[in-house]
């Protein structure tokens, strides 16, 4: 009798939780709108979504490879699957032309679409959460302005159970924590206004801060460093591994052109990023930079000697080499001589002068993924851009074993650091992810 009664004790009690669970995570629809009947947004109010839409990287997300800017489909692996990003313009069918304004908020902020079902946190509405009345509605105001596009994205590619909707509530308990943006009033205007960008629109913690096995952001470690797309983003502040310290002029220079000639240029994912910081009013670039240089200095090297800030810094020739040096005894050396010397120690300027190694971030790093990056795809010209050097790719001209021994030798003679453990393991990896 007793063990009849504690059965169907646990029985209503999970029957009461599971009921519980599934209003937790339920959502309800929102009405479609008629395209028809929509009101032509206003012009300034869609301008100033225009900005906030480059500061939020959203065309990067939200743009397949050869598609059409907002249309969606672009293949975002993660460590659970693949997800494909969806249709932001305003068509009536695949995109969100039949969405509200309150569908599209609910969206940014909270991670659920007009009809109800939860967004995977691919999307950063963790970040977004933080945006403000006004910056939600502009945008809105902005997508529902551009051409529609009619595309459909692929089917996500997920195993059981992630690839039902219904548990990402249950992620969403854990740790999404909606919560508008509140400015500190022992701050200036300026750091409020970059401390809202950084953690809000921006998202930089979305890939500067370490993830925790569900793929949540570890907040108490907040810009510690982190992955995306098989890069390394570097630790920003105090705990920055540059060997020259950041400070608010180069974060700002960084930011509007993706290159300082103490630090280097944005490869990776911060390429599309600064492409996009380079559209925006300046202001809000500078109030980014005010903001991240108030979370400290790292210590850098004591033994790099400054260059002078600025593209063009080295005022030779462009054709102007450095003179060749003797090949060091140590594996890798006749490859860095070889391939890397005449352009890292010569005294032409950018585009076509190179980055002084001793002053890079990727070979300080605690782990040698950009390095490797770098030297598998090198740095591709881009439109525009003459104040960023450019670099060949040397996949197809070094083999994984001496990609290794130039690691180890930049790393070991020019970093002035031990040797990383599982180079080789990395090496393999990236050239994988060609």
């Amino acid at each position: 009798m007793k063990f009849r009664f504690v059965f169907f004790a646990l029985l209503a009690i999970g029957a009461f939780g599971g009921t519980a669970a599934l209003l937790y995570a339920w959502e309800s629809p929102i009405a479609t709108i008629d395209p028809r009947s929509h009101v032509t947004p206003d012009r300034a109010l869609a301008r100033r979504g225009a900005s906030l839409a480059l500061l939020g990287d959203c065309a990067t997300c939200h743009t397949a490879a050869g598609g059409l800017p907002y249309a969606g489909g672009l293949a975002m692996p993660t460590p659970f699957g693949t997800i494909y990003s969806t249709n932001i313009t305003p068509d009536p069918e695949t995109g969100i032309g039949r969405w509200s304004e309150q569908a599209f908020i609910r969206a940014l902020r909270s991670g659920v679409d007009r009809e109800g079902r939860h967004l995977y946190p691919a999307f950063p509405y963790d970040h977004f959460t933080r945006v403000t009345d006004g910056d939600a509605k502009a945008l809105y105001a902005f997508f529902m302005s551009i051409d529609p596009v009619k595309s459909s994205a692929p089917s996500n590619e997920l195993p059981f159970p992630l690839n039902v909707r219904l548990t990402l509530a249950g992620w969403k308990l854990l740790f999404l924590h909606p919560s508008r943006f509140v400015a500190d009033p022992s701050k200036d205007e300026k750091w409020n206004r970059g401390k809202y960008l950084v953690d809000g629109l921006g998202h930089c913690g979305a890939c500067h801060s370490p993830r925790n096995l569900l793929g949540a952001e570890i907040t108490s470690s907040g810009f510690s460093g982190g992955e995306a797309e098989g890069w390394r983003a570097y630790a920003l502040g105090g705990i920055s591994l540059a060997p020259v310290a950041w400070d608010e002029a180069a974060l700002a220079d960084y930011l509007a052109h993706g290159f300082h000639p103490q630090h280097g240029t944005a490869q990776g994912p911060m390429a599309n990023v600064v492409d996009n910081l380079s559209q925006v009013d300046p202001s809000d670039v500078g109030a980014m930079a005010y903001y991240l240089a108030s979370l400290g200095k790292g210590k850098g090297r004591n033994d790099v000697e400054k260059v002078a800030a600025g593209p063009g810094r080295l005022p030779q020739a462009a054709g102007t080499q450095a003179a060749t040096p003797a090949i060091p005894p140590e594996a890798g050396g006749a490859i860095y001589i070889t391939v890397c010397a005449s352009c890292h120690e010569g005294d032409r300027p950018v585009p076509f002068g190179g980055l002084r190694l001793d002053l890079s971030t990727a070979l300080a790093d605690a782990t040698p993924a950009n390095l490797v990056n770098l030297v598998l795809r090198g740095i591709p010209a881009t439109a525009g851009a003459s104040v960023r050097p450019i670099m060949p790719g040397f996949g197809e001209v070094l083999d994984d074993r001496q990609i290794s021994d130039l690691a180890n030798y930049l790393r070991t003679r020019l970093a002035g650091r031990q040797r990383w453990d599982g180079l080789d393991k990395a090496v393999a990896e990236a050239r994988g992810g060609q």
